[in-house]
């Protein structure tokens, strides 16, 4: 019989986290130990009003460093102030599930996150009252997937880890049990 693939990050947490959470708030079932829903990855790009190739390179970008094909976002409403007019392209999103979640989960923590200049953790401030964490990267090209040579313009991005846990106080137990290295106080 042949073995299936798991990722790590998975096995890590039905092995070894949902027990030290268990124990930590002290959860009288495991369905209450909150999880990891979705990560969504964000990149607005502001320029593309007035080049319609960076939404392009953008969506190849992010394809590549998360694996899953990224999707355009536009705008809903024209703004004259930002020359901008409704229904051109102005952002690119992509929504991991699954799987993918925690491959791109861990190629963040090991690969990605100690390439970025004078890292000394992430800022804990990220988080939104229920449970939810966004993390705003400057550089694109700390994801060792991108061909630096072939970047047309640095852009950042937001990464939101979308968690079933009902506080901050226990999103943030269950991303740090994760590794995401948080600063310290």
């Amino acid at each position: 019989m042949a073995t299936t693939y798991s990722p790590r990050l998975k096995d890590k947490y039905k092995a070894d986290i949902v027990s030290n959470l268990k124990k930590q708030f002290q959860y009288s079932s495991v369905m209450q130990v909150p999880k990891l829903e979705k990560i969504c990855v964000n990149q607005g790009i502001g320029d593309a009003v007035s080049d319609k190739k960076m939404i392009d390179s953008a969506v190849k970008e992010m394809t590549t460093f998360t694996g899953q094909k990224a999707v355009p976002t536009y705008s809903t409403k024209d703004i004259s102030n930002f020359k901008l007019r409704k229904g051109v392209a102005i952002g690119v999103r992509v929504t991991l599930r699954g799987d993918k979640m925690y491959e791109f989960l861990d190629r963040l923590i090991a690969a990605s996150l100690p390439r970025i200049r004078d890292f000394k953790g992430v800022n804990e401030k990220g988080f939104d009252g229920r449970g939810n964490y966004t993390l705003g990267i400057t550089e694109q090209i700390i994801f060792p997937e991108i061909d630096i040579d072939k970047v047309s313009k640095i852009q950042g991005m937001d990464i939101t880890f979308v968690t079933s846990a009902p506080t901050d106080k226990e999103a943030h137990a269950l991303l740090t049990e994760f590794g995401i290295p948080f600063k310290k106080k």
